[in-house]
């Protein structure tokens, strides 16, 4: 059985996808939920993809309309040939997206990188964004730290492509240890595909990506203690009780520095809260939601 290719995603039964023309590119951008609810919008992290939102989209479908995309480089998106990984490009991105489905006011969700972008979108639009939900990242935590040191090695020595979708698995499971078979063959299914010569490549651009973490440029790195000292915004963070990148003392700090942060920490889960600990990472969301939710 595990040198079988896993099987496709299982779509929610009201999935769209569209492609949305960013910058020069073409981004893949899924939406669950009515035209008419309240917006949600959903950024995955470094190595992550628009699908990893689909619990928590089956769980708020029926009062909110969410949006996820393939964030330059990964999945369905284009990969930037200039190899502009940056928190510049992706808020670019993010702003485009946003104008091109006319969204309002609505809530920003962001996982790790993605949490980095939906920081400093918050800080720049805070007429936009009705409440931030920030997953397991704080300021310097791409730049130092165990769970820095961590992802640096992990994509400094991640393979370009596997001989079988077995060794693909083996992969992934040495490396999300806390994850369900399920969950894993979600990564497997969404993150790899087989190439003409019987390889099991990425599904993302794995060379391009690393170059950018391993060694980004000095100049692009975001610091984001003036960005969050200063969010006008209700911003909840939610980090994981065993997270590597996510400081205790750092949220603390954050809170105590602006009263529109609080946060939660989710004690059995690593820095990937929603892969770990579904239900009570959409139970928290779905609390927070209830008092700042836009209309």
């Amino acid at each position: 059985m595990h040198e079988q290719p896993p099987n496709p995603p299982t779509l929610l039964p009201d999935e769209r996808a569209e492609f949305v023309h960013c910058n020069g590119l073409r981004l893949l951008c899924r939406q669950w939920g009515r035209i008419d609810a309240p917006a949600i919008v959903l950024l995955h992290g470094l190595r992550g993809f628009s699908g990893t939102w689909r619990t928590l989209a089956a769980a708020l479908c029926g009062r909110y309309r969410l949006f996820a995309l393939d964030q330059r480089g990964r999945g369905e998106s284009d990969w930037d040939s200039g190899c502009n990984y940056y928190t510049d490009a992706y808020l670019a991105d993010l702003e485009t997206v946003v104008d091109w489905f006319g969204l309002g006011r609505f809530v920003l969700v962001g996982h790790s990188m993605g949490g980095t972008t939906s920081y400093v979108y918050a800080s720049r639009h805070p007429q936009r964004v009705a409440a931030l939900v920030i997953e397991d990242i704080a300021p310097g935590a791409s730049v130092s730290g165990p769970g820095a040191r961590r992802v640096v090695a992990e994509m400094s020595a991640m393979p370009e492509s596997f001989a079988s979708w077995a060794e693909a698995r083996a992969y992934w499971r040495a490396h999300r240890s806390t994850l369900g078979d399920a969950a894993i063959e979600q990564r497997v299914a969404e993150s790899l595909h087989a190439t003409a010569d019987g390889r099991i490549a990425w599904r993302y651009d794995a060379r391009g990506i690393s170059k950018t973490r391993v060694n980004p440029d000095p100049g692009r790195i975001v610091d984001l203690w003036p960005v969050v000292t200063k969010l006008e915004v209700p911003t909840l963070i939610i980090r994981g009780g065993r997270s590597d990148f996510c400081p205790a003392a750092t949220v603390a700090e954050m809170c105590s520095r602006n009263e529109r942060i609080s946060s939660v920490t989710v004690p059995d889960a690593s820095h990937y809260v929603h892969d770990d600990a579904p239900m009570l990472f959409t139970q928290h969301l779905r609390d927070f939601l209830g008092k700042h939710a836009p209309e």
